[in-house]
């Protein structure tokens, strides 16, 4: 098993934290759109401003060459924060077993079947990518 800080692309983010605000999925894979929590060693670090516990920055997490999904729950509750902007909770935990991701949140339980490494990108209309 590892988890989600063993690949170099997350190795610097604080999934737990992040917040997830979309989820697709297509045959062969499964997207999560981030306010993603970055941490100080990675590159696109900042000091948070003053308000904020953490640096974000918006992200595009994405598992691809999926032989299969497989939804053990869904959920399409929402949360609401305090500047009333909506997301769909967490991350709790993405794991990668022998052949598939084990990944948990608040929005469900997912496995997706693939020997592809996570993908991480940001999108260029983030403020916090600097």
């Amino acid at each position: 098993m590892k988890n989600y800080t063993d690949f170099t692309d997350l190795a610097e983010v604080y999934l737990e934290d992040s917040y997830v605000l979309a989820i697709n999925e297509r045959p062969d894979s499964v997207s999560f759109t981030l306010d993603l929590v970055l941490t100080p060693g990675h590159p696109r670090y900042h000091a948070p401003p003053p308000d904020e516990q953490y640096c974000y920055a918006d992200a595009l997490l994405t598992i691809v060459n999926a032989t299969k999904i497989d939804w053990i729950t869904r959920s399409a509750q929402t949360y609401r924060d305090a500047a009333g902007e909506e997301d769909r909770g967490n991350i709790d935990s993405l794991q990668y077993h022998d052949g598939y991701y084990d990944i948990t949140g608040d929005w469900g339980h997912v496995r997706v079947h693939t020997v592809a490494t996570p993908q991480l990108t940001f999108t260029p209309e983030s403020s916090d990518a600097t």
